[in-house]
């Protein structure tokens, strides 16, 4: 697999929900991202972060609303 840095942007219409709470992901230790100039995500961590959150409920670990996700 290739690996690329994607923006917030990017992270947030692949994962389907809002830059907002990509960050808050960021935040919370759930994705790791990196700052060069503004915050990315490396291609590989997004895809880490998919298996390892597989069938848990991502909400309930950060404290977020349900409505955030489009």
């Amino acid at each position: 697999m290739e690996d690329y840095l994607l923006t917030v942007k990017d992270v947030s219409k692949r994962l389907k929900t809002t830059p907002h709470y990509v960050y808050k992901l960021i935040d919370n230790g759930l994705l790791i991202g990196l700052k060069l100039g503004s915050l990315k995500v490396r291609n590989k961590e997004v895809e880490r972060f998919l298996e390892a959150m597989h069938g848990k409920d991502v909400n309930v670990m950060i404290g977020g609303e349900i409505s955030e996700i489009k």
